[in-house]
């Protein structure tokens, strides 16, 4: 705890990197977006890179160092994509949120009906199941809405989280004091 309370101030910096970030995404949910399809090009081409390295050094070891090539021209393929495409690559990342909670809703559902006769307020997993599948259709036919929830969700997240680090760090920075002030305390009265 004690390393903890002495770097408070790194703690703090984090949270309000977090809270500048939650704001960008509320402000600019836009850019926020293009901003993150871009940092996954870019770490898709470092991850691809690190697999094509790995299959070419393990080519040497191991039958299976195709494995590793063909993952990281993948990688590579797909970073490329979503820098040079970010529209296509933030579509098919919405579409894919839109099919997920479309199949998480029907066995949502269908679980909720089989569960009918065990448990009450089986109604609940059920309306849960269809809200789910609402929220999926919706991503399909307005996918510039989905981006736009998202990215607000991502903001709202990164928002919260930040204040609740500086509080904590504001927190840490008291308890580095007080352990200051006795360590002062301590050695005056020796």
């Amino acid at each position: 705890m004690l390393n903890l309370t002495r770097n408070w101030w790194l703690i703090l910096i984090r949270g309000l990197l977090a809270i500048l970030f939650g704001l960008g995404a509320l402000f600019w949910p836009g850019l926020t977006w293009l901003l993150l399809i871009y940092l996954f090009g870019v770490y898709a081409i470092i991850d691809g890179i690190a697999a094509l390295l790995t299959g070419i050094v393990r080519s040497k070891y191991s039958p299976r160092w195709w494995v590793f090539l063909l993952e990281g021209l993948v990688g590579i393929a797909a970073g490329l994509i979503a820098i040079f495409q970010p529209g296509t690559t933030g579509l098919i990342l919405i579409l894919v949120m839109a099919a997920w909670a479309i199949i998480t809703g029907i066995f949502e559902i269908a679980a909720a009906i089989r569960l009918r006769r065990e448990i009450t307020n089986e109604w609940l997993l059920g309306f849960g199941g269809f809200v789910s599948i609402a929220f999926g259709v919706l991503l399909f036919f307005q996918p510039a809405t989905g981006s736009l929830v998202v990215t607000l969700m991502v903001g709202a997240y990164a928002l919260m989280f930040g204040i609740l680090i500086v509080m904590l760090a504001l927190r840490l920075r008291k308890w580095d004091m007080m352990g200051a002030n006795s360590d002062v305390l301590r050695s005056v009265q020796q």
